[in-house]
């Protein structure tokens, strides 16, 4: 066979030339003696490449390119199956589920579907070829769906070629749950092959939920599974995995996976945990965001996060031994044809061979290339003349920059359509990224109770400036045992310079024994148009509820562009007529996103005319007393004309 293969890959083999001065690097690798060759590509081969390999090349010891095929094995996932027959019925104090497999191909695990919101149980798992003798396959396995999200529907055991399965739900230590059906999961053949990924953890935040950032070291994997590793003895937690995409001419965070980890202890049955998840997802990006919700628990201690990835395969025939190349790190090739992708399914049969491939180094007679050249410094002219506002940015060096708009742009940006980067006249492309990263805002804190009102709790919460984007509030209480309804709200004045009530948000806030603190999450559903909202809750007949600890939560939000350190650049803001800039930039947003980013500044803002009417909250009161002093001229003018006609 392998002969035949290797005929076959001769008359495949073409002698082309490759102008070495396009590739930007190069990579080392022996050959211990000719033949077909299947090798593993390193992270930093794939980090090199272009997302699809077309830039890779082959080049042997003569100087000529070599045929290869690319092979991207991935997760074998066996699509469910319903059973031919299931029968759920009580039994004492247990649910016994009798299902008929219908099925001649082995199995390995099942899930269970309920309508049940908040449960947690055990399960035990038994297998029989005639329905008389039964096998234990699984015993305690937890199943379980929380509040916070986490859930565990799927039970696995032992492969086995099983025509009838016995599931029992102990429902001792709870009252029994409802369940809807089954789906059943044959056995995988052959597993897809894994490799470890040394993955970093560069940065958690812990506001509410906890916000892991992986970097995985390279763009252009395949990350196959995580584990999370924590000493916290028991726990259930909902994950979200997520990256940065290009959407809507902005950089947005997109989830790509929800699941659940957990270690529970289910009374009278071994300790059972699940700290690894599945993926399997191509990624652009080499960095990997994970979110945890932690409801009202304590986050986890995660000191590391454990990555797999799925191997990418090169295939080609050596004809010789001796050193070879590999070139990456081409924006402009195009990609190869090579006659061999005709053999793909005769090679994927190939055995890995141990290849040693060197470092990712610099090719000496490479010709180094403005970094994204195809991004032009400048675009169109602009009159800035409605323009309200500006700020300096501050560059540090040349090249791809990523400023953070402070809370000055956020107050007075109008869904972010008036944000123009400004240089000479002339304005600079950039591209809007939204993140899911949350910064901590603290209010000033006063109670405002009403006399008149003895049973309300209320708290007077002063941002730094009105129209702030405020996505939550949170604040924390000692109170063990009391159940409230929390409003946020605020009080702006109409156009006749009257105050009105508008809400914000609510959350019922529930507490029990034996919680020892609570923390408060209430949503904020609506952008407040002043710098001053009220928290308010009725006590009832009950006593009242001390609040402390008061944060609000604000979503970073980025603008990325390419620029030189000189001349200065201004950020202009501030025109509620202007509809949003439409540029070429986002064409090549992932290049963008990908490349190294230099942390731009904003200096002071400079007014360049009074804010218009409408524009802004801060111009409501402006506005009301220019609006009544007109009207008071036209009253007086109109008494005094009345007058002169009415008879002496």
């Amino acid at each position: 066979m392998k002969a035949f293969l290797a005929s076959l890959l001769l008359t495949t083999f073409t002698a082309l030339g490759v102008e070495l001065p396009e590739w930007k690097h190069v990579q080392q690798l022996d050959i211990a003696q000719p033949g077909l060759i299947k090798l593993s590509l390193p992270a930093d081969t794939l980090n090199a490449a272009r997302p699809g390999l077309e830039d890779l090349r082959i080049i042997d010891n003569a100087g000529r390119e070599v045929p290869y095929l690319i092979e991207r094995p991935l997760a074998n996932v066996a699509a469910a199956r319903a059973p031919k027959h299931f029968e759920p019925c009580l039994d004492g104090r247990a649910t016994v589920l009798t299902i008929t497999t219908g099925l001649n191909e082995p199995l390995d695990g099942i899930t269970l579907d309920t309508p049940a919101t908040s449960f947690i149980k055990a399960v035990t798992v038994e297998g029989s070829t005639d329905r008389q003798n039964w096998q234990s396959l699984a015993t305690g396995q937890p199943l379980f769906r929380q509040p916070n999200g986490a859930s565990q529907l799927r039970v696995g055991f032992a492969a086995g070629l099983w025509p009838f399965l016995r599931v029992t739900v102990d429902d001792r230590r709870a009252e029994a749950i409802p369940f809807t059906g089954v789906r059943l999961y044959p056995t995988v053949a052959e597993p897809a092959p894994l490799e470890v990924l040394p993955a970093k953890l560069i940065e958690r935040t812990d506001d509410g939920q906890t916000r892991l950032t992986l970097d995985l070291g390279a763009a252009h994997l395949t990350p196959a599974t995580l584990r999370f590793e924590t000493s916290d003895p028991l726990f259930t937690r909902a994950i979200s995995l997520g990256v940065r995409q290009v959407a809507e001419n902005a950089i947005m965070e997109r989830v790509l996976a929800r699941d659940t980890i957990f270690r529970v202890n289910v009374e009278g049955f071994p300790v059972a945990a699940r700290l690894e998840i599945p993926l399997d997802v191509s990624l652009a990006g080499r960095e990997l965001f994970v979110l945890i919700d932690n409801g009202d628990s304590p986050p986890l201690q995660i000191p590391e996060v454990r990555v797999t990835r799925r191997p990418v395969y090169a295939v080609f025939l050596a004809q010789q031994a001796g050193p070879y190349q590999i070139l990456t790190g081409n924006p402009r090739c195009a990609a190869p044809r090579y006659d061999i992708a005709a053999l793909a399914g005769r090679l994927k049969g190939a055995v890995l061979t141990s290849v040693a491939v060197s470092a990712l180094a610099g090719n000496s007679s490479y010709r180094p290339a403005e970094q994204l050249p195809e991004i032009q410094d400048l675009g169109t002219p602009l009159d800035s003349t409605p323009w309200s506002y500006r700020k300096p940015v501050t560059l540090t060096r040349a090249g791809v920059q990523q400023l953070d708009l402070d809370l000055d742009v956020l107050a007075k940006t109008f869904d972010f359509r008036d944000l123009r980067l400004m240089r000479d006249g002339k304005q600079r492309p950039f591209v809007l990224e939204r993140t899911t990263i949350s910064r901590k805002l603290v209010p000033e804190v006063s109670t405002v109770n009403d006399p008149k009102r003895p049973t309300l709790s209320r708290w007077r919460l002063k941002l730094p400036q009105s129209n702030l984007p405020v996505t939550r509030l949170t604040c924390t209480t000692t109170t063990k045992l009391f159940r409230r309804q929390v409003s946020l709200f605020e009080e702006p004045t109409d156009s006749r310079g009257e105050k009105y009530h508008r809400y914000l948000g609510s959350v019922s806030w529930v507490r029990t024994p034996p919680a020892t603190g609570a923390t408060l999450e209430l949503p904020v559903t609506t952008t407040p148009l002043t710098d001053t909202v009220f928290l308010e809750t009725d006590n009832g007949d009950n006593p009242v509820i001390e609040l402390t600890n008061f944060q609000f939560y604000y979503p970073v939000t980025r603008l990325l562009f390419k620029a030189p350190a000189e001349p200065a650049t201004w950020l202009y803001f501030g025109n509620h007529e202007v509809a949003g800039p439409q540029y070429d930039l986002d064409l090549i947003a992932p290049q963008l996103l990908a490349e190294e980013k230099t942390p731009a500044t904003l200096g002071a803002a400079e007014s360049l005319k009074k804010a218009p009417w409408g524009g802004a909250a801060q111009s409501t009161s402006a506005g009301n007393a220019i609006f009544w002093s007109v009207l008071g001229v036209v009253v007086i003018v109109l008494l005094v004309v009345i007058a002169r006609l009415l008879p002496k």
